[in-house]
């Protein structure tokens, strides 16, 4: 009985490797976002002197939108997989984040969280600099921005909730 036992605690233990190919599919899209943003920098640079103010600001906004998505894809990535797979050695003269190894769980939500909400206000912002541009009718896009900002300020709602629950329930267990 104690032999089954170990080899179904082994197996748990072992099934945490099953994340792995979820990182790599991450690492996957990090790299479509990387080519993607060359790609609408490389169409800026061909455009540039025909580009609106407000188109240009548009596509800064869009190559924000990509950095904290991709920065959030290499938080996700990196303290996941050392908090749920495996710790990561790192060689000499390697750089580690200085925040990797004191991430938990619920401080990857809370990140993520934060996240959304900067990644939703920047949609919503776009939102408002095209406003009505090309709308015929404008109590349908009125309705739009009133629903974006809705979703919005649930995005920032729900991100105070997930801060102020995480500080309750873990401030006692990271003051140790």
């Amino acid at each position: 009985m104690k032999t089954l036992e170990t080899l179904l605690e082994r197996t748990i233990l072992l099934s945490r490797w099953l994340l792995a190919p979820i990182y790599l599919a991450l690492i996957a899209i990090l790299i479509l976002f990387t080519v993607k943003a060359f790609q609408e920098v490389v169409h800026l640079f061909a455009v540039i002197t025909t580009v609106t103010e407000v188109n240009l600001v548009l596509s800064a906004l869009a190559l924000i939108d990509m950095a904290l998505v991709a920065n959030l894809l290499v938080m996700v990535i990196l303290s996941s997989y050392e908090t749920f797979v495996s710790s990561l050695d790192v060689s000499e003269g390697q750089e580690k984040p200085s925040w990797l190894g004191k991430i938990d769980a619920a401080t990857i939500k809370v990140k993520l969280a934060v996240a959304i909400v900067a990644i939703s206000s920047i949609h919503l912002l776009k939102a408002f600099m095209t406003a009505v541009q090309g709308q015929e009718d404008v109590s349908l896009w009125n309705n739009q921005l009133f629903w974006l900002v809705i979703i919005h300020l649930t995005f920032v709602v729900s991100a105070l909730v997930m801060a102020v629950i995480d500080r309750i329930a873990f401030a006692q267990h990271r003051a140790h």
